[in-house]
């Protein structure tokens, strides 16, 4: 089996993992959720409301504020729906998959050890000794 063809099964592996059933479900719940949806349109016009009037030569302050406090409690209101909360726990779960998959990759392909390479639990900002991003 060459290269890419081991790949393709990484990536039929993937799809076989708990947390990205996890993902692609709180994904379709979020698409079907018309209330969030409706919010997450209303906080993207806002957004855009924002965007016009700050981009205004004679831009008015005030409606500026409101329109950010608008823009705010939106956004809480999105981030406190049931589906969109369990949407970000599933998708911090499915990035550190993935986080975990390129590093093993990244060390392999510098000429590391892919059985011991793993992904750190957090950017120091310091590259040395770092086999993460890069």
């Amino acid at each position: 089996m060459d290269i890419l063809e081991q790949t393709r099964a990484l990536g039929r592996a993937i799809q076989e993992d708990a947390r990205f059933k996890a993902f692609m479900a709180a994904k379709e719940a979020n698409d079907q959720d018309e209330e969030l949806q409706r919010l997450i349109g209303e906080f993207n016009l806002k957004r855009i409301s924002i965007n016009s009037e700050a981009s205004k030569e004679k831009r008015d302050q005030e409606k500026l504020d409101r329109l950010n406090a608008e823009l705010r409690a939106c956004y809480d209101t999105v981030m406190q729906n049931e589906h969109m909360a369990a949407y970000n726990d599933a998708k911090q779960a499915m990035d550190e998959l993935l986080n975990e998959i390129n590093t093993i990759i990244t060390v392999s392909a510098n000429g590391g050890d892919p059985d011991t390479a793993q992904a750190s639990s957090g950017c120091s900002g310091s590259c040395s000794g770092c086999s993460g991003c890069n």
